[in-house]
């Protein structure tokens, strides 16, 4: 997801989708460690997204000050 479609989202909604992207990192890396996924660089791309998440919340939050 691209950080310009994460700034037009409020912060309860990135607070939600960021609790879901990092459960789905969990699970991902659980069934990593046991089964191993065709594309490992899906992991890389989840912790990105989650950062770039972040990222965009704390703007928010600065902005607001």
């Amino acid at each position: 997801m691209k950080a310009k479609d994460l700034q037009n989202m409020s912060e309860k909604d990135l607070l939600e989708r960021i609790n879901e992207e990092k459960n789905m990192l969990v699970k991902m890396k659980f069934n990593h460690t046991i089964a191993g996924t065709e594309n490992p660089m899906q992991l890389r791309s989840r912790r990105r997204d989650i950062a770039r998440m972040l990222t965009v919340l704390n703007q928010h939050k600065n902005n607001t000050k």
